[in-house]
């Protein structure tokens, strides 16, 4: 009884193990391949599932985004320089069938394809092309890799290339080649510095020449306007003073013509003014004077002097005839003029230099004392 309940015991613990066994857990990023007796059967999605054991067989499939390092490697460029060039690829399964039967070692196959594919692209290429074509390199590779990987069931996202290392000697030729890069781009800098700066400088001072060229001109706009406005002030105060002056006069000359018709002036009293007229005009510097005379007014003149020396009888000359009445021009040397006691005619205005003129009086009548009875 004992040996039989161990021996159920037994083959329970033996079911249970078995049972067990057929329950397979697929995770959300794997998918699983199922074979039945060596063969294909399907591919299951995440999840659990029960096989049969010893007859089925499940095999996960880690289908998330993977990378794979590949190792530097010797390559010479178009130009026969050796660079040892690394890679990084990043690739992402499609299909797990294809990626569990059609590739034994997925990772050394696409890692030995990167190498042969990164000798060919850089092969064609000169060092400095190499250097600076980066993003080219990346976008060929990852469209030959793709296009070589598609029937493993992988996609290829991208491939990045970490290194382009040239030989040490390379290095410091182009360390040299890069510091007189520097220095001619540095030199020419400055050059062009210097030459804005002269630019800079030659424009400020044209800008100040002008500016002061305009400030002189100004300047003298300014005092040509105000000499003009001097000009003309003192024009208006010359003219004000003239037409004072000349309203002056002429009141003058109004004031002592009324003064004259006022007093009723006398023959006598004309004929002592014509003497002293006379009297100034000798004693000038001149030496020969033009005198316009009317000698029948200088016969009247003489006999109305000769009346104021007569006496109280009042017996008087008698007229004589009248002479013709046109001036004649007399010329008289001063020194006799100055002891003629002889009444003429006034000049005219005096010319400059060497003759004194004075107009003609207007001749008047001589008035005579009635005769005695």
């Amino acid at each position: 009884m004992t040996i039989a309940v161990a021996v159920l015991a037994l083959i329970a613990v033996l079911l249970f193990v078995v049972a067990v066994s057929g329950i397979r857990i697929v995770r959300p990023y794997e998918r699983g391949i199922v074979e039945q007796l060596g063969k294909y059967k399907t591919t299951e999605e995440p999840g659990l599932h029960i096989i049969i054991p010893f007859v089925q067989s499940l095999k996960t499939i880690d289908m998330r985004e993977q990378v794979v390092d590949v190792p530097p490697q010797e390559v010479i460029t178009s130009d026969n320089v050796v660079v040892s060039v690394d890679a990084v690829i990043y690739y992402e399964p499609t299909d797990p069938q294809r990626l569990m039967y059609n590739v034994a070692n997925f990772i050394l196959a696409i890692i030995k394809l990167a190498q042969t594919n990164l000798r060919n692209v850089i092969g064609d290429l000169s060092l400095d092309g190499a250097l600076t074509s980066r993003d080219q390199l990346n976008m060929n590779l990852r469209q030959i890799l793709d296009d070589a990987t598609d029937k493993w069931g992988v996609r290829v996202m991208r491939v990045e290339i970490q290194r382009i290392d040239p030989p040490p000697d390379v290095m410091s030729a182009m360390h040299e080649q890069m510091k007189a890069e520097r220095n001619r781009r540095a030199q020419v800098l400055t050059a062009d510095g210097v030459r804005e700066a002269a630019i800079l400088a030659a424009e400020g001072q044209k800008q100040a020449a002008i500016l002061a060229a305009e400030g002189i001109r100004q300047q003298q706009i300014l005092q040509a306007q105000g000499q003009a406005e001097a000009a003309r002030e003192l024009a208006d105060a010359e003219r004000y003073r003239q037409q004072v002056i000349a309203e002056g006069e002429a009141r003058a000359i109004e004031t002592v013509y009324d003064a004259i018709h006022r007093g009723e002036p006398t023959n006598d009293l004309l004929a002592i003014k014509y003497l002293e007229t006379l009297k100034g005009i000798a004693d000038g510097q001149a030496t020969k004077i033009f005198l316009p005379m009317d000698t029948g007014g200088l016969y009247g003149t003489l006999a109305g002097v000769a009346e104021l020396f007569k006496d109280g009888d009042g017996a008087g000359v008698p007229s004589s005839s009248r002479p013709p009445r046109h001036p004649q021009p007399v010329e008289v040397p001063a020194a006799q003029v100055a002891h003629q006691p002889v009444a003429q005619a006034a000049p005219p205005a005096a010319p400059p230099a060497t003759a004194h003129y004075a107009p003609p009086p207007v001749a008047q009548s001589p008035v005579y004392p009635p005769p005695p009875t």
